[in-house]
């Protein structure tokens, strides 16, 4: 099969990259030579110019570093840019909520008009880190979120204007009811119920195929371990991955991840053995 096949849907550059580097490079620690990372975008249905394009960018946000070899060039994670990278890796593979102290966590928070832009900012923060909105200015999770908390707060200089509680939920209203009220859970599982549907039966075929097949064709493995990565990263932001005694026994997000752990698992020592020696030949 021709990787490019694979590639039905839209999404954009900057996504795909950073898709690629964290999956790829993050763990390696190494760079990558430009016409490689371009190759690898190729296969995803990426032109040269918008992977140029959008690498300069990234370079002038601070998250990519580009090093010169005489006529050759290759990229590198910066500081930042393997932090984000390390932040969006730890919420994608967070593990299900088993123990619960039937604790809520709250941010509580007021930022005067004329700071709207770090009011909306970390209005993003608190939807990625699992948070849902209660009330205007107040947001809770059942996660314990202190570490993270603190370190957005920093980042946007907003100490001044938030609060951060622990506190038992009392009522009147049931468990139920304020996750209804914070989150939109039947649309979740809607959405799970279509990854599901997409790639159950992708994998079983994936399954069917030996190792020698599937090593054959180093460059499909990674096209289709690409997007089972790609379309699973936008469900941490969906999910806040609340403790399992509030979820119902049938939820399909715990499909949905071990839908996602095996395909990827299945796929990974052949497209990783793929892209090992074009960042082995960049060090």
């Amino acid at each position: 099969m021709n990787p490019a096949e694979l590639n039905e849907r839209p999404s954009s550059t900057q996504f795909k990259i950073f898709t690629v580097l964290g999956t790829h490079l993050l763990p390696r620690e190494g760079s990558i030579w430009t016409a490689d990372l371009l190759y690898l975008l190729s296969l995803l249905g990426v032109s040269e110019r918008a992977t140029r394009s959008t690498l300069s960018r990234l370079v002038r946000k601070g998250w990519l570093v580009s090093c010169k070899e005489g006529r050759r060039s290759r990229y590198a994670l910066t500081a930042s840019g393997r932090a984000l990278l390390e932040q969006g890796k730890k919420r994608i593979f967070e593990l299900p909520f088993a123990d619960w102290d039937e604790m809520w966590y709250l941010v509580i928070y007021s930022l005067p008009e004329d700071k709207r832009t770090q009011r909306h900012a970390l209005r993003q923060h608190l939807i990625w880190q699992g948070f849902g909105r209660l009330a205007p200015g107040t947001w809770i999770s059942a996660h314990n979120r202190q570490a993270e908390l603190e370190a957005i707060f920093d980042e946007l200089k907003v100490q001044a204007y938030v609060e951060l509680f622990a506190s038992a939920h009392l009522g009147p209203s049931s468990a139920q009811t304020l996750i209804q009220r914070c989150w939109d859970l039947p649309a979740l599982e809607a959405e799970y119920k279509e990854f599901v549907a997409r790639y159950q039966p992708e994998f079983a075929a994936c399954q069917a195929q030996s190792d020698d097949e599937l090593r054959a064709s180093p460059e499909t493995c990674f096209v289709r371990q690409f997007w089972v990565e790609h379309d699973f990263q936008p469900f941490p932001r969906k999910d806040p991955n609340l403790p399992m005694v509030l979820l119902p026994p049938d939820w399909v997000g715990f499909t949905a991840r071990q839908l996602f752990d095996d395909y990827r698992q299945r796929l990974s020592p052949f497209s990783n053995e793929f892209i090992g020696m074009m960042v082995q030949s960049a060090v």
